[in-house]
């Protein structure tokens, strides 16, 4: 009944998680999301006047939405297909090449939706350090690919293939009859002197993806499209969905095509707080921030002590999202990503790291957080000192009729019988190990 591309996908994991995370943890700094840091153009008018064609369907051919980006990017209409976000050009490109048993060929680590994408149409994956692409990726590679995946600036790394590179590239690929897909959604807040999109347009072989969504930082009006020859295009546009814009998406994408002043102030505010947050995250304990040519850093994080996973869910208690980058390939949980944000965000952000991550710059209590989201309680002794922190707790009512401190929703270690038996051992001695023995057989 259901393809079995279909079954066996997983579902890939990205930031921007904010709406879930608020729920649980209140208010909350978006690190994890690499929009711009200045926030969108004032877009409101523009919106209110979407408002009055809502009673009618857009123009599916969207003339003046195709001939405004085209204007943006240097090309002609011919060479524009418009999409829902990026994610839906990456579908759309991989439903119209890809055939079932096809290979593509996907540096690591990488944005995970074109594996995703791919797989759903039954592609292969061959997949290629993305710091040794010239070298791993022969002539015989590409002769039997279907597609080359370049993400440039690369996500989650911030590396910045030149043009130079990226024409010996497609070279290479034209060469072979590879498509060289190159993921531009980044390169408006890095150096769009790079984009290879006037060479896309020309050539049948190579196709160049561009949003809306980071450089104008409006996630939440999807609006992407895809540079390519004409004839590209012309199949892309008939097989893509009908009405895939709203008129709210197409108005706002017209008028930001005119906002080029914006992305300039933009790229020199990303450029000057991205070497002041790089210097700043080198002196935290252990930290290793990555050289970034993007609006994002990759962080090392194996010398703190920490899994990506707990640092990520620690920093939620001081109201900071950031990227947990275990969900990339080759990266385990060993690295973290953080946008470059404004000076006094990316300033909150570096004190935070800083009590999570260095003991010596720790506030208050040297153990907190003493637990994180998803634990019921770690043994941290709190009714013999409570920290008082209601980030981390709140009195509860105990056996006897008293108030003691309890960690989250922990009341396990107010039970009478059970603050005894733990005080007896560690009275005597044992290790915490065999003190938590007692925890462990009451839950």
């Amino acid at each position: 009944m259901v393809r079995k591309e279909v079954l066996g996908l997983a579902q890939c994991i990205h930031g921007g998680r904010v709406p879930e995370v608020m729920e649980q943890s209140g208010k909350m700094i978006d690190f994890s999301t690499n929009t711009n840091p200045i926030g969108p153009p004032d877009i409101r008018e523009t919106l209110l006047g979407a408002c009055e064609n809502i009673d009618r369907y857009p123009d599916d051919r969207y003339v003046r939405f195709r001939e405004a980006a085209a204007s943006f990017v240097g090309v002609h209409s011919e060479n524009i297909v418009p999409g829902n976000g990026s994610v839906e050009i990456i579908r759309l490109f991989a439903e119209v090449i890809v055939e079932h048993g096809d290979k593509v060929i996907i540096p690591y680590p990488t944005f995970c939706e074109y594996e995703f994408q791919c797989r759903l149409f039954g592609a292969k994956p061959l997949f290629v350090e993305y710091s040794a692409i010239n070298d791993q990726i022969s002539d015989e590679m590409l002769e039997e690919s279907k597609i080359l995946f370049i993400c440039n600036p690369n996500n989650p790394t911030g590396d910045l293939l030149p043009r130079s590179r990226l024409e010996e590239l497609a070279a290479r690929c034209i060469q072979n009859e590879t498509s060289l897909f190159v993921d531009e959604t980044f390169i408006e807040l890095s150096d769009p002197k790079q984009s290879v999109g006037n060479i896309a347009a020309k050539e049948d072989f190579v196709f160049v993806l561009r949003s809306l969504t980071k450089c104008f930082a409006i996630p939440g009006i999807r609006i992407g499209y895809g540079v390519g020859s004409a004839q590209l295009i012309e199949l892309l546009n008939k097989s893509r969905l009908s009405w895939n814009l709203s008129c709210f998406a197409e108005a706002v994408g017209i008028y930001l095509f005119q906002k080029s002043d914006y992305l300039e102030t933009s790229r020199e505010l990303i450029k000057s707080e991205r070497k002041w947050l790089i210097n700043q995250l080198s002196e935290i304990n252990g930290v290793h921030p990555l050289r970034s040519d993007a609006n994002f850093i990759l962080l090392d994080i194996n010398g703190t002590g920490l899994s990506s996973s707990e640092l990520t869910e620690r920093m939620l208690y001081h109201g900071f999202l950031i990227r947990n980058c275990s969900s990339f390939r080759s990266l385990g949980e060993d690295y973290v990503r953080v946008a470059v944000r404004t000076r006094k965000e990316n300033e909150g952000l570096v004190a935070a790291l800083k009590r999570v991550i260095d003991p010596n710059a720790r506030e208050s209590c040297e153990h907190y957080p003493c637990h994180f989201r998803g634990q019921d309680c770690t043994f941290c002794f709190c009714p013999f000192y409570p920290c008082k922190d209601e980030r981390l707790g709140k009195y509860v009512e105990t056996s006897s009729g008293d108030v003691a401190w309890s960690c989250i929703d922990c009341e396990i270690i107010h039970q009478a019988d059970v603050a005894q038996e733990i005080l007896d051992s560690i009275l005597a001695g044992d290790e915490l190990s065999k003190v938590w023995k007692i925890i462990e057989r009451r839950l």
